[in-house]
């Protein structure tokens, strides 16, 4: 399983950034698809999440301003995020899950994560 994340880098607040990513290895339309992120000395958490259905699911510190979206025809999940802010700033990870469970508890497939920083 690969998960090739893209379109991190730096960005002035209130700026935006996408991200990409790609999954292979996996029948992509059977499974979850999530951005997570991680800043330095805390613990990773969810972002956004899109089930096989198209249902999504936001982090209440972004809600608004980032949007999750799935192309199943080419196995990519995007993140478009908008009005970031300095707190946005951190490791963002894809991931990829089959079966429940909630979103809140990280599990799956990860990619290598890509640095978004946002900063004046």
């Amino acid at each position: 399983v690969q998960l090739q994340a893209s379109g991190g880098g730096e960005v002035q607040p209130g700026g935006s950034l996408r991200l990409s990513c790609a999954a292979s290895g996996i029948i992509f339309g059977v499974f979850h698809m999530g951005w997570y992120r991680q800043a330095p000395g805390k613990q990773r958490e969810l972002v956004a999440g899109v089930t096989t259905g198209g249902s999504t699911t936001y982090a209440d510190s972004v809600k608004g301003r980032f949007t999750i979206s799935r192309d199943n025809a080419k196995n990519t999940v995007h993140l478009q995020m908008n009005s970031l802010k300095s707190e946005d700033t951190a490791v963002y990870y894809c991931n990829a899950r089959n079966g429940g469970g909630a979103w809140s508890i990280p599990r799956g497939y990860w990619g290598q994560g890509t640095q978004v920083t946002v900063s004046s």
